[in-house]
């Protein structure tokens, strides 16, 4: 899955947001994003989903099936 990390910290930079911001916005904190950036943890499907609505983007965008947002 080496596509989410690309993609979630391109997502978030494209609005503008903080890792605190995005953490607060999907309810966990600035160092969880930090983590999910960086590829060294992976989220729960729950917060796939959250983050693929708070974006609105496919999951499938997210981890890299499909490349059209």
């Amino acid at each position: 899955m080496t596509e989410f990390p690309k993609r979630l910290r391109a997502l978030r930079k494209d609005k503008k947001l903080t890792q605190t911001e995005l953490g607060e916005a999907v309810g966990v904190q600035q160092a969880t994003i930090a983590k999910w950036e960086s590829g060294e943890r992976t989220p729960f499907i729950e917060y796939f989903i959250e983050l693929a609505k708070y974006f609105n983007v496919s999951i499938d965008y997210l981890v890299g099936l499909e490349d059209f947002e």
